[in-house]
């Protein structure tokens, strides 16, 4: 059994929210008028939301490896509206998770949350770790949020569950 991290500090994502890349991921939208950067910060947190209150039931999660790799799973460095790429829901996670691996060190958990976070639509790369199918949740329910408009964040100046 791997260790469960069940702290998360402002230390352990500093490299990733600093991150020239990242912090280029604002100007990138990702659904709606939501940047790339405020979808991942969403995912983020509603991932680590979600894990806080699985926790009360006794599931546990290594929340260090959430986060990251939550922060991460959408890490592909491009606007994908731009040249309105029909393939990029199936693509996208192996792009984030090569530009991921050569920027950070990612742990096997933060490798399989990036890579396999389009499950069902990446039909063979599903989710083999309690973590990575929190985010993958947490990131088609941000998403839906986001393309109906049903709520904003903008998550340039928020404090939140990662500040």
């Amino acid at each position: 059994m791997s260790k469960r991290v069940t702290k998360i500090t402002k230390q352990d994502i500093i490299d990733i929210l600093q991150s020239p890349e990242m912090q280029q991921s604002k100007n990138y939208v990702q659904h709606g008028s939501v940047s790339v950067y405020s979808h991942s910060v969403a995912v983020a947190e509603h991932s680590y939301k979600m894990a806080k209150s699985l926790e009360k039931l006794g599931i546990m999660f290594n929340l260090k490896s959430l986060v990251r790799g939550a922060l991460l799973h959408d890490f592909f460095q491009y606007d994908w509206h731009d040249d309105w790429d029909l393939l990029h829901g199936w693509k996208h996670p192996r792009l984030a998770l090569k530009n991921a691996h050569k920027q950070f060190n990612l742990t096997m958990r933060e490798r399989d949350i990036i890579r396999k976070h389009m499950w069902p639509m990446t039909l063979l790369n599903f989710p083999t770790c309690r973590e990575a199918w929190l985010v993958c949740f947490a990131d088609k329910y941000c998403s839906l949020l986001e393309t109906f408009k049903i709520y904003k964040y903008d998550y340039h100046e928020k404090e939140g569950v990662l500040s």
